[in-house]
């Protein structure tokens, strides 16, 4: 009989979105009623729900503790046993504004006054508002579940208090978070439960640090990523990779500067939209220059150097280029989210009737390259027209038909966004699940009728007249340095052969085979392998284990009889003891795995 191993992820991916989407909304509203039933003097302000279960932040002039969130999950459970309703009703602006002043709230009157003129305004109350004497409601739009016994009280957990800038704004007050995490089931809370201790044994910062492969240098601001040697060489591996994999499918690469004149970010609308996410600009000789937070206009003056026939179209431009946001020091995380990154970007410009194909092209090589790393596993998204957007819905419909076409033609299956698409145009955002069931945002494909217009592009077409080309914009990795954390976290530091910054150690039983380890060391170099011999001097079983500690993927020990028989005693990290094999021969067996991509 065959057992079936059955993963966390497993059972958490049986969840329905929505349904839990409603369980942690409404667990959010349930622990601020507790809170202000507890502590009655608490402000409440936001409570969303999230990827994974849900937060509050509030306004309390004590700090909470462990104690306090016991409490408060006690004081939850009496709530959803209660099996109280919650009740949505629509008010007019100055009948909740009055009842907002009576509660002394502010941070609802200011919530109420970011809601435009004409909207709905509407508040979820937990029990009936006709018969509770002093029901709790907030500001909301919903959704929610129908009554708080909905919520199965063993399926929610408080997890952990945080700091929180109203608004995200440091000039703002200091706020406390709780946030918690809730699911249909038990056995999916315990499933959470168990993929986050794994993630904590894959966190890429400790592994980054164990096997130095790059740090976080606070001396140097924070943000900004330190790629030690080894680290320094996987990032050339994928880069290479990246690079060949691009021109073999038809891209030119092209290289930009770091920073530009602000007029070029006026013209882009980025000093509009995306101030607060770009560095101050710097005043060089009378000139306003500002470090680039987007690659995409600098592609766009390389285009419109030369006018360009539609003969040339479709043109390809990719580049490795590195970029500069401004994170708060709050929400920055390893490699995660960083100030200072590197996108793999690329541009296309084609026609109108080019874009379906150019979008399947895009399709099938972030899944060439996306494989090739080890994912195979997607959630694809397609974003389409939102209430706001520029260009004419007849040219937006077209460009969500050829992205909804692409897909159909891979056979991917997708989750229709309605609204979410950019106001500059549709997309395809691609989600990769991990080694352990995680969903990470990686490759985007971005039509855009924005830029095309702002910088007014041409391309002389077969009528010989001037016409607007299409853009597009993709990214398959997102950032080197945030995929590259994944990487991390994905394989838990093991990496394949072909990744690994030391492929092969050699460890010499004795001091007196050294000379003979260190030849064979240059002979796998010379094939193109990376090989360290172990010239510690430590006793072989602390070489053994150092290596192993390292992660090297292939030990190789050599004794008087490997030097003897010119073989080596062969230990693979994956496969374990592979015994005696010739020089020869691993070094040809080792260059396949490389070749393939693959283990040893």
């Amino acid at each position: 009989m065959v057992s079936v191993v059955v993963k966390p992820s497993d059972i958490l991916h049986q969840a329905d979105p929505e349904r839990l989407h409603r369980i942690r909304h409404t667990c959010s509203h349930v622990m601020a009623m507790a809170v202000q039933k507890l502590f009655p003097e608490t402000k409440v302000t936001i409570g969303p729900s999230t990827d994974t279960g849900f937060y509050y932040d509030f306004d309390r002039a004590e700090a909470f503790t462990p104690a306090d969130l016991k409490a408060i999950t006690k004081e939850m459970k009496r709530i959803i046993k209660a099996n109280l309703p919650l009740v949505r009703q629509e008010f007019d602006r100055a009948t909740i504004k009055a009842e907002i002043e009576k509660l002394n709230e502010p941070y609802k009157l200011e919530l109420l006054d970011a809601i435009p003129e004409g909207e709905i305004i509407t508040r979820y109350t937990i029990g009936d508002p006709a018969v509770a004497a002093k029901p709790w409601w907030d500001l909301c739009a919903g959704p929610h579940l129908n009554t708080t016994g909905e919520i199965n009280p063993d399926a929610f957990e408080l997890e952990s208090i945080a700091g929180a800038y109203w608004r995200g704004d440091e000039k703002n007050a200091m706020l406390q978070r709780i946030y918690g995490t809730a699911w249909e089931t038990a056995e999916q809370l315990a499933a959470y439960k168990e993929q986050i201790e794994e993630a904590k044994r894959r966190d890429h910062r400790k592994i980054g640090k164990d096997l130095q492969l790059f740090s976080i240098q606070e001396k140097a601001g924070g943000g900004l990523v330190f790629w030690h040697p080894r680290g320094s060489t996987m990032r050339n591996i994928i880069e290479s990779f990246w690079k060949n994999t691009h021109v073999e499918n038809g891209y030119e690469l092209v290289t930009t500067p770091h920073m530009a004149n602000l007029d070029l970010w006026v013209t882009s609308g980025h000093n509009d939209f995306y101030r607060e996410s770009m560095f101050q600009p710097m005043k060089v000789e009378e000139q306003t220059y500002q470090i680039k937070p987007m690659n995409c206009p600098f592609h766009i003056l390389i285009y419109k150097d030369s006018l360009h026939s539609y003969r040339e179209l479709p043109i390809r431009w990719a580049e490795l280029g590195t970029v500069y946001r401004y994170e708060r020091s709050g929400t920055m995380h390893g490699l995660m989210r960083v100030r200072g990154f590197t996108q793999d970007d690329a541009h296309i410009f084609c026609t109108e009737s080019q874009m379906a194909e150019e979008i399947l092209g895009v399709l099938n090589l972030a899944e060439k390259i996306l494989t090739t790393f080890g994912f195979e596993n997607y959630e694809v998204n397609l974003s389409t027209r939102p209430e706001k957007y520029v260009g004419s819905e007849e040219i937006w419909d077209k460009a969500t038909n050829a992205l909804r076409h692409a897909l159909d033609q891979k056979g991917w299956a997708y989750i229709v966004d309605e609204g979410g698409g950019a106001f500059y145009g549709p997309k395809i955002d691609i989600k990769i699940e991990d080694a352990i069931g995680r969903r990470w945002q990686c490759s985007t494909i971005q039509v855009d009728f924005n830029l095309p217009e702002r910088f007014d592009m041409e391309y002389v077409g077969e009528d010989g007249n001037r016409h607007r080309p299409i853009m597009i914009h993709r990214a398959l990795f997102g950032s080197l340095e945030r995929f590259f954390g994944i990487l991390v976290e994905n394989f838990a530091g093991d990496f394949p052969l072909w990744l690994a910054p030391i492929q092969a150690r050699i460890i010499a039983v004795s001091d007196q085979l050294l000379d003979h380890a260190n030849q064979v060391a240059a002979q796998m170099q010379k094939a193109g392998l990376r090989v360290q011999v172990d010239n510690s001097g430590d006793r072989m079983a602390k070489q053994i284990r150092k290596a192993e500690l390292e992660k090297i993927p292939v030990m190789a020990v050599i004794g008087a009889k490997e030097v003897e028989a010119n073989t080596l005693s062969i230990r693979s990290r994956k496969h374990g003891d592979l015994g005696a094999i010739a020089l020869e021969e691993a070094i040809d067996k080792m260059l396949a795995a490389v070749q393939n991509h693959g283990w040893f």
